[in-house]
């Protein structure tokens, strides 16, 4: 894994739509959405990797997204799967 897998994973991701979601688990997820993307960010722009508080920032947010995924229709799992690999791969990657 380097930050070539990411940086391809996170243009994909960048090209979805949003997907339909039932309306109480739209924020949730769109919080985690935000959170993820803004750490993959971050780690694509820094030559540090993340740190500490951001890694453990992502595991909160993976464990959310775990819990709200079972609520998640066939149409909308592929976008939120793409975002907890994302997630998952942010934590594995190697600083710098």
């Amino acid at each position: 894994m380097n930050r070539e897998t990411i940086t391809d994973l996170w243009e994909a991701h960048k090209e979805e739509t949003w997907p339909q979601l039932p309306s109480e688990h739209e924020g949730p997820l769109m919080t985690l959405d935000t959170v993820i993307g803004g750490c993959v960010v971050y780690y694509l722009d820094s030559s540090d990797g993340l740190d500490e508080q951001r890694r453990g920032i992502i595991g909160d947010c993976l464990l959310d997204l775990e819990s709200l995924e079972p609520d998640l229709d066939e149409e909308s799992r592929p976008y939120f799967r793409r975002l907890r690999e994302l997630g998952t791969l942010l934590l594995i990657a190697a600083p710098g």
